[in-house]
């Protein structure tokens, strides 16, 4: 409830130099002073003793301070208390609020009070969220645009636009009998609502990648058995991820590991090899599921063995799509690689043990990543939500110049659905139904 004063541990768990206590909601500034026995002036800064309220007993010295409402980030009350982060102070403490009537607070409970009192909108909210997730550096950029309120100025621009081209629609309905109504609509609101399309399904079109960003890119290292995929793997991650043997068919199952490629977070998967004939059912899954998982990858690298032929590559070949890579492995042993050509792939010559080559994959790997997620210079349809908020307003876009000469009424209503679909990016319409989704996904305290 609202009315309740919340608190939450918002540093972590475990020992540390300093545990940091969020306080917000009308008894929060009481409490301070309360735990202090002083009267504190908002926004300053203060170093003091905090003790167990009406009684003589010291939890912990302090730095706090306090925001008074609607100057604080959930617009309420609020108060923060540095303290040291020892379990016995972090329990002391917790146990003293509880005594004072404060409660735990619930999961993002901090950053919904915050929506609710209009301080930050929807997308700003998840964008916190994605924020404090973030764990590379094309991640955090991305993160703060939504925060500053790209998406959030963008779908306000749209929910205005789309307010001002009812009007002729609207007067078609006021006025039915007038003569010059049909023009108006014709002439105002079919070329808004023709371009405002084509402007949504551009953005739709790019979701794609802001979504990579926020939740990483998967590359699939496919290949026959001992091709090298798990010496790649292994140094890729500059670490003994994968068991490396002369024996094929040692990786039976996917292994994954993650890695910052161009500020992106990629997860790089080894596979079982991949052969047209085995008897071996663990075999035969692995094979599986490296074709299952190589088939939802954003990127496959199809490893060849210096010396294989073209023939016994082109079952492997079906494998590879638009922008994948051929790579041939093994560059420093005796032989000829194979000369394997396709219009879908790019062709990289390896060796893990000399390194020759690597430097070019690692800029080919940069580059795919890097064109798969675009740049983040602009507002972006960072999540699910936001796509399906947009192909919602297209398709009722699209209804409405298909009703906007003979039933202009049904057309004004298809707009308004559009605005609505719109609304729900920022929360400017009811959104009831999707805010513990939204909220629940926060760490506690923010």
């Amino acid at each position: 409830m609202a009315s309740d004063t919340i608190f939450a541990l918002s540093s972590g768990a475990g020992k540390a130099g300093v545990a940091v206590f969020r306080l917000s909601g009308p008894a929060a500034l009481s409490t301070l002073n309360d735990l202090t026995r002083r009267a504190m002036t908002a926004r300053r800064v203060y170093h003091a003793r905090l003790y167990v309220p009406g009684a003589k007993d010291l939890i912990d010295t302090a730095v706090v301070f306090s925001f008074c409402e609607p100057a604080s980030f959930t617009g309420e009350d609020m108060v923060e208390l540095q303290v040291h982060g020892s379990s016995a102070v972090i329990s002391n403490l917790s146990d003293v609020l509880l005594m004072q009537g404060l409660r735990p607070a619930e999961p993002g409970e901090f950053t919904l009070r915050a929506f609710e009192n209009g301080k930050v909108d929807l997308a700003q909210a998840e964008a916190l969220a994605d924020l404090i997730d973030a764990e590379t550096t094309l991640q955090k950029q991305q993160a703060l645009q939504q925060v500053d309120g790209r998406l959030s100025t963008l779908a306000e621009d749209w929910y205005m636009r789309l307010l001002h081209s009812i009007a002729p629609l609207e007067a078609s309905i006021d006025f039915p009998d007038e003569e010059d109504v049909p023009a108006q609509i014709e002439n105002r609101s079919l070329p808004v609502i023709t371009a405002f399309i084509k402007e949504l399904s551009s953005y739709l079109e790019d979701s794609d990648k802001a979504q990579r960003v926020r939740e990483g890119i998967s590359i699939v290292l496919l290949g026959r058995p001992n091709a090298g995929k798990s010496s790649l793997l292994n140094y890729l991650a500059n670490s003994d991820v994968a068991i490396v043997s002369d024996t094929p068919g040692t990786t039976r199952d996917l292994i994954t590991t993650r890695l910052d490629i161009a500020g992106v977070p990629v997860t790089v998967v080894d596979t079982a090899g991949l052969r047209e004939q085995t008897q071996d059912d663990i075999e035969l899954e692995g094979i599986r599921r490296a074709r299952d998982r190589a088939s939802k990858a954003d990127l496959r690298l199809l490893l060849v063995e210096n010396g294989h032929t073209f023939d016994e590559m082109e079952f492997l070949r079906e494998e590879l799509r638009n922008g994948d890579a051929i790579v041939l492995t093994k560059s420093d042993l005796p032989g000829k690689s194979p000369a394997i050509k396709s219009k879908k792939a790019k062709t990289l010559s390896v060796s893990v043990v000399s390194e020759n080559g690597m430097d070019d994959l690692r800029e080919f790997l940069r580059q795919r990543v890097s064109e798969l997620c675009g740049t983040v210079d602009e507002p972006r349809l960072t999540r699910l939500r936001h796509v399906h908020a947009v192909q919602g307003a297209r398709e009722a876009l699209i209804r409405s110049i298909e009703r906007i000469k003979i039933h202009p009424e049904l057309a004004a209503e298809d707009v308004r659905l559009a605005m609505r679909h719109l609304g729900s990016i920022t929360g400017k319409v009811d959104v009831e139904d999707i805010l513990g989704e939204i909220f629940s996904s926060f760490c506690i305290g923010k």
